[in-house]
């Protein structure tokens, strides 16, 4: 049977990739990659070279092709993602259908890790209910955005006994849920930073972590959110695309 690897490679930084990864790459026959464009050629070369640098003494393939785009006008935020998720089941199907063979181990390099604001897990299996292919299927944990931005702050993610919030930018419009004073903001379109501006909030801010283009602030998000939103303007102008998460504190960590 044919057997796809879903395989979390960590936030950017080859050296996030853990030995477990290493063992998974190195039984791949394909590597499916989904290319976005030549404004974020960066996420295929950074797949690309984690192949080179962590494959020793096996021959393996990439089978790339175009990634599907979100439709941003649809209404209904959610319909649209699940229209898209359709697409991308479609060709991963198609991928799997064709570009292996009966024992053959293909797999799928998911940015982070593929539990965390990831699509990958949720369309293999959408593949998977259609009964149309026969195949298995592994996940493989990577560090996400979240662990590095802790680790490059040089903080903990909670308060002493207090819970952490996962959350996006658009549901941050909505402010904090009561009881939570901590949350982890990603997938922020810049929308989500002015949310908790008023109020006494400070926020760890990081884009590209672990790569060469990192970029790190914190502080008051009152006094920080004009330099955040000028940064990435900055870098979203010179990239062509920009992948920041940050977390927001309303009360200071018990440092006891």
């Amino acid at each position: 049977m044919k057997k796809l690897l879903i395989i979390g490679i960590g936030a950017g930084n080859p050296d996030y990739v853990t030995m477990q990864a290493v063992k998974a790459l190195n039984e791949v026959d394909v590597f499916f990659f989904l290319d976005k464009g030549e404004a974020k050629e960066d996420l295929v070369n950074l797949r690309t070279t984690v192949c080179e640098r962590f494959i020793k003494d096996r021959s393996y393939r990439i089978v790339e092709v175009a990634s599907p785009v979100r439709d941003a006008g649809t209404p209904d935020y959610k319909s649209g993602v699940r229209s898209w998720h359709g697409e991308k089941a479609e060709i991963f199907g198609r991928l799997i259908e064709r570009e292996m063979q009966d024992g053959e181990v293909g797999a799928i390099l998911v940015w982070g890790d593929p539990s965390l604001y990831d699509s990958t897990i949720r369309v293999i299996q959408q593949i998977i209910a259609e009964g149309q292919i026969a195949f298995d299927y592994e996940v493989i944990p990577g560090i996400t955005s979240v662990q590095a931005l802790a680790a490059r702050h040089k903080i903990a993610l909670n308060a002493i006994g207090e819970p952490v919030h996962i959350t996006t930018g658009r549901k941050l419009l909505d402010g904090l849920p009561q009881g939570i004073d901590t949350a982890v903001v990603m997938l922020d379109n810049g929308s989500g930073l002015r949310a908790l501006a008023d109020q006494d909030v400070d926020i760890y801010w990081g884009a590209y972590l672990g790569t060469p283009d990192e970029v790190l602030v914190s502080g008051k998000l009152a006094n920080c959110v004009d330099e955040i939103e000028r940064v990435r303007a900055e870098e979203r102008a010179r990239k062509g695309w920009i992948m920041d998460t940050y977390l927001l504190r309303r009360t200071p960590i018990d440092r006891r």
